[in-house]
């Protein structure tokens, strides 16, 4: 494979050279390792995130203070920030004990920055400022969002138990009234690259694609559009599923297909115990619309399988 040379974003900002306008949609840990990936070739990056976590501490401040859930922000956040600042060791600091337990400060100070500014969306522009980010974090809505799915015929309500749901068959996203953050919006209809995943197929990538006109903007756009397939099946919700199983949930659940392309791992992997590797044949991908690229993606250090930010900006940035 040819790798293409690329320069920090931070330079390509400075010295005015035209990199793609880069939007990539998800949330929780995946989401994260693609911001990290772009930064080596885009001129403009937004993460535009999920807002249905329900667990941990974004969903204790939520159920106790309304924000909507701050821990994929913040994540987010972190990613486009430079390493070893104090305010970035402050944002991932997480406490260990007392009536704070296992918060993190970042979810906490957006939280607190929330009722200061009077909202959400506001409040991730102030904390993107504090840590000198590049690019920008759009929370898909300005509001918490509530998922809810039929799995094996019951009725599972909430991103935490989804996650543990097996057979899921329909989703839906409330309230009825969830307004999408115009600003999501408006990136999704400006860029040039779009980038969904990786992430957890039904409760971070379907969750922000539910949301009111996401997935509308994701399907009328022009843009190079391309979906990173999870190294590995996940406990619960995508236990034992292929890769070809993903693109056709994407497509019954949340309206998403081709033309695009599939990024997927193709080497050696430590795959852990009752886990599979999510494979796709370029057959099962083409019947959706999509086109299929392979290559070794995953990390050499990481304990738990997880992609190389710098192989993932081998496949995304490569020539047209």
């Amino acid at each position: 494979m040819t790798v293409v040379a690329t320069m920090p974003q931070r330079e390509l900002i400075d010295t005015g050279l035209a990199g793609p306008k880069v939007v990539a949609l998800g949330g929780g840990h995946g989401l994260a390792v693609t911001l990290k990936a772009v930064q080596a070739y885009a001129s403009e990056i937004t993460a535009i995130v999920a807002v249905a976590d329900d667990g941990g501490s974004s969903g204790r401040l939520t159920s106790g203070l309304g924000v909507p859930p701050p821990g994929d922000i913040r994540r987010c956040l972190l990613a486009l920030a430079p390493e070893g600042t104090i305010w970035a060791e402050l944002f991932a600091h997480r406490f260990s004990g007392g009536d704070i337990e296992d918060h993190s400060l970042g979810n906490l100070l957006l939280a607190a920055l929330t009722e200061i500014t009077g909202d959400f969306a506001t409040a991730v522009d102030v904390a993107g400022r504090i840590l000198d980010i590049v690019g920008r974090v759009v929370p898909a809505a300005n509001e918490p969002a509530v998922l809810r799915a039929v799995a094996d015929g019951q009725e599972v309500l909430g991103q935490a138990a989804i996650t543990k749901a097996r057979k899921i068959e329909t989703m839906s996203l409330g309230p009825e009234d969830l307004t999408p953050n115009s600003k999501a919006i408006e990136a999704i209809k400006a860029a040039d690259q779009l980038i969904l995943g990786p992430g957890s197929l039904y409760t971070s990538l379907i969750a922000v694609l539910l949301v009111p006109s996401i997935a509308e903007a994701w399907q009328e756009s022009m843009a190079r559009k391309y979906f990173i397939l999870n190294l590995i099946d996940q406990d619960g919700e995508t236990l034992e599923m292929s890769g070809a199983d993903h693109v056709r949930v994407l497509a019954s659940l949340a309206g998403i297909g081709g033309p695009g392309m599939i990024v997927a791992h193709d080497g050696d992997l430590n795959v852990p115990p009752d886990h599979t590797l999510v494979t796709i044949e370029p057959g099962d991908a083409l019947v959706w619309g999509w086109d299929v690229v392979t290559a070794n993606l995953a990390s050499t250090t990481a304990e738990w399988p997880e992609h190389d930010p710098a192989a993932l900006t081998r496949m995304l940035h490569r020539p047209s």
